[in-house]
C-alpha cells in the first residue's frame, strides 16, 4: 500500500484545513485508515481513525474540531477536516493504513504533510 498525503500548510489560529490521503495498491485486510501527527520533540500520536466499517475515533484534544471522512465510492481516499485550529495543532501529519489479519498486523505510512498554525 502506498499513501500520498496532501493539504498541509500555514493557517492562522481559528482557521481550517483539509488533509487528503490517497491510497494505492492492495487493500486486502486493510482494517482502518487514519491520521497521526508528530510535533517537534514529541511522540507520534493518533489524531483520528476510520475503520473499514466506518467506525471513527478521535484524540480527545481534537474531538469536536476535527472530523475524518472517507470517499466511499473508492474507499481509497480519506480526509481530515480540521476546524478551529490552534497553535498546538502544529505538527507533521502522517496518513496511516493498518493491515490486520490472523496473527499479523502492519502499519503503512505516508510521507507526512506539515501543518503550521500561527497565533
Amino acid at each position: 500500500v502506498q499513501l500520498q498525503a496532501s493539504g498541509g500548510g500555514l493557517v492562522q489560529s481559528g482557521g481550517s484545513l483539509r488533509l487528503s490521503c490517497v491510497a494505492s495498491g492492495s487493500f486486502r485486510s486493510i482494517s482502518s485508515m487514519g491520521w497521526y501527527r508528530q510535533a517537534p520533540g514529541k511522540q507520534r500520536e493518533l489524531v483520528a481513525r476510520i475503520s473499514s466499517a466506518g467506525d471513527q475515533n478521535y484524540a480527545t484534544s481534537v474531538k469536536d474540531r476535527f472530523s475524518i471522512s472517507r470517499d466511499d465510492s473508492a474507499k481509497n481516499t480519506v480526509y481530515l477536516h480540521m476546524n478551529s485550529l490552534k497553535p498546538e495543532d502544529t505538527a507533521v501529519y502522517y496518513c496511516n493504513a493498518n493491515r490486520r489479519g490472523s496473527g499479523f498486523e502492519y502499519d503503512y505510512w505516508g510521507q507526512g504533510t506539515q501543518v503550521t498554525v500561527s497565533s
